[in-house]
């Protein structure tokens, strides 16, 4: 069951558009966050409303290694252009293992219990607008949306980036398995 209640992305998790979001995510190039924001708010319908703009937590461990989260610059971009304040409201409680290369189960496993909304959140019928820069099967989306609505938001829209395509994420897990098996 998905925690969200709607989602859009820009794109699909290959090519030109994942060679960007490695680049913007891993080598840290943040001067890619407005471009990328641009092409982000592309997919989300300007007739939609939000209270608040959520980006989705890293782990504060990840966050050092990384020296940023990505999600969150996303967030402001997207903010900006709706008008609305970006608002911290969640936290991931636990370090989790990444989920490339997990399987759909592996991966809700992994996140479960992992976000929490910060103490001081007031989250009564808030439209929260939840952003991330890869989707692949939703779990962490999922995950971080049912904390939200816990926390009583009363709607909350899913935005990413890029989506990865299901059927290619099991191929390329195949195909690592086999070559693990030569």
């Amino acid at each position: 069951m998905n925690g969200f209640d709607d989602v859009y992305s820009f794109g699909a998790y290959e090519g030109v558009l994942r060679k960007l979001i490695h680049v913007f995510k891993f080598e840290g190039v943040r001067t890619l966050q407005r471009p990328l924001g641009a092409l982000l708010a592309r997919a989300l319908p300007r007739e939609l409303s939000f209270d608040a703009v959520v980006p989705m937590p890293l782990h504060w461990r990840r966050r050092w290694q990384r020296g940023f989260n990505q999600s969150e610059l996303l967030a402001r971009e997207i903010a900006r252009k709706w008008n609305v304040p970006v608002c911290g409201l969640a936290r991931r409680k636990k370090a989790t293992a990444p989920q490339a290369g997990l399987t759909s189960a592996e991966r809700r496993k992994n996140v479960q219990g992992a976000f929490a909304v910060k103490k001081a959140a007031r989250l009564n019928g808030m439209r929260l607008l939840l952003i991330d820069d890869v989707l692949t099967t939703g779990a962490t989306a999922s995950a971080c949306a049912r904390a939200l609505k816990r926390a009583g938001a009363a709607h909350v829209t899913f935005l990413a980036l890029a989506r990865r395509d299901r059927r290619a994420a099991l191929e390329d897990i195949a195909g690592v398995a086999a070559s693990a098996g030569s």
